[in-house]
């Protein structure tokens, strides 16, 4: 028959797996979403570089047709340079001149600049589509592993539970609700071992009487400091 430490050492270990798996329900569907995020996040920036690419070309149209209309103005105004008669149809003219071709000229810049663009946006798309893939075959898989993770959650914290059934029902009453009072008190290991003469929880040194209490095992030993469970363990106390 197993003694109460033996005992308490085994509910100890199911209590931090069931720990662990209650936390598992909260990380992993974090981790879920951060995932879904990364797919979001790719598909919205190769939307955002198409829609740059369409509305570059577009406005690439626009001006061209633009240029060429003014271009058709221009030599338009020089062809009646030759019919002009007076001073001041001369400088009218010369004025429109000169207005059209800082149009034109400006155009011409703002064309430049927009062929620019529509060349980034075509490589951000060539490389973002590739990376879409990427990600959507690498984080569908996560997914996948994640979702498999989520779904066994609750098969594995029933057969915890009924694992720690189990155990607590060959506790003695006093010694498990120390145990739970201790565990609720320290949030987590209620049992440690002691380590160089000392408690393994908050490391204050014990008397020669309590290790020689504590290695008699007839019965639970707590740290007089912290409240912490003691066992002795021959290879790794001394």
């Amino acid at each position: 028959m197993q003694s109460d430490l033996e005992l308490l050492l085994k509910l100890q270990v199911i209590d931090y797996d069931l720990g662990e798996l209650e936390r598992s329900k909260e990380y992993l569907p974090d981790m879920m979403e951060n995932l879904h995020r990364e797919i979001r996040e790719t598909e919205q920036k190769l939307t955002e570089s198409r829609h740059r690419l369409e509305t570059g070309q577009l406005r690439q149209k626009q001006l061209e047709l633009e240029i060429k209309g003014k271009e058709s103005d221009l030599a338009r105004y020089q062809q009646q340079m030759m019919t002009i008669k007076t001073n001041k149809e001369y400088d009218a003219l010369i004025a429109e001149i000169d207005n059209i071709k800082g149009t034109i000229s400006a155009r011409e810049t703002e064309l430049l600049e927009t062929i620019e663009t529509i060349a980034t946006a075509q490589k951000d798309i060539a490389g973002l589509e590739e990376k879409k893939g990427q990600v959507h075959e690498n984080n569908s898989k996560q997914l996948g592993i994640l979702q498999e993770r989520i779904d066994s959650i609750g098969e594995k914290i029933s057969l915890k539970n009924a694992s720690r059934q189990e155990v607590i029902s060959a506790i003695s009453r006093p010694t498990l609700s120390v145990y739970e009072r201790v565990r609720r008190g320290k949030g987590g290991q209620a049992v440690v071992m002691v380590r160089k003469r000392a408690c393994g929880s908050c490391y204050k040194g014990l008397t020669p009487k309590k290790i020689q209490e504590i290695k008699r095992n007839d019965r639970i030993c707590t740290c007089d400091n912290c409240g912490s469970m003691l066992y002795w363990d021959d290879g790794e106390s001394q």
